[in-house]
């Protein structure tokens, strides 16, 4: 064994208990990386300010399997949208990659307290190049907002076809503009065998008034 193993095992009880006297301020000065999976790497971040979108067109390659986008307090323009992404194999000149998915939801309302969960038909696709909904009714009141996340797997790959989940958090109105707590998950596939190598959000109806996405690699 390596000096740093054979110190670390010498450094065990006979119950395999670590020492406390092995754990000091030079033995994790000394430690450089720690094997694992699952950690999160910020690639980039996003801020829009009446934005029509915010894209990333660069950094999703093979360098990671997972790639997690992560919106925070995503604000409509437009009240009552539709917060949505597509997806590019050709660097962002045309978001148009062919997908099917499936979206579930749940609310709860603020005024009458009622409550719902639900497959609903408007949101999923059935093998189109449509924008794919993330959430929808959001409002543009001050304090209304989506905040959510997307895990793309294995965008590089060329022999299969492209993985998507979502879940998101948002703050919408009914109809008769009630406020309500909504919970979206939705789960599809990018039918292409393609790399897709850019991606991006929008809302359906107007610009992002304010929020912030971050892209993650995950090792």
């Amino acid at each position: 064994m390596g000096t740093i193993t054979t110190n670390f095992a010498n450094s065990l009880t006979t119950n395999g208990v670590l020492g406390a006297s092995t754990i000091n301020d030079n033995s994790i000065s000394n430690i450089t990386s720690i094997v694992g999976g699952g950690a999160l790497k910020l690639i980039s971040s996003q801020t829009a300010s009446s934005s029509a979108s915010l894209s990333f067109t660069t950094g999703i390659d093979s360098t990671y399997r997972t790639y997690l986008f992560k919106w925070i307090n995503c604000h409509p323009a437009t009240n009552r949208d539709e917060f949505q992404f597509n997806m590019s194999t050709d660097g962002g000149s045309n978001y148009n990659v062919t997908k099917t998915s499936t979206y579930f939801e749940a609310y709860h309302g603020v005024v009458f307290n009622d409550t719902a969960f639900s497959y609903n038909t408007s949101f999923d696709l059935a093998q189109s190049t449509s924008y794919q909904v993330l959430a929808h009714n959001i409002g543009n009141a001050n304090d209304e907002a989506t905040s959510g996340e997307l895990y793309l797997f294995s965008p590089s790959n060329t022999t299969f076809v492209k993985h998507y989940l979502s879940r998101n958090l948002r703050q919408t109105q009914d109809n008769s503009g009630n406020p309500y707590q909504g919970d979206d998950y939705i789960g599809g596939y990018g039918n292409t065998t393609s790399a897709i190598n850019a991606i991006t959000f929008q809302y359906a109806g107007g610009n992002i008034d304010a929020g912030t996405i971050l892209m993650y690699g995950i090792a």
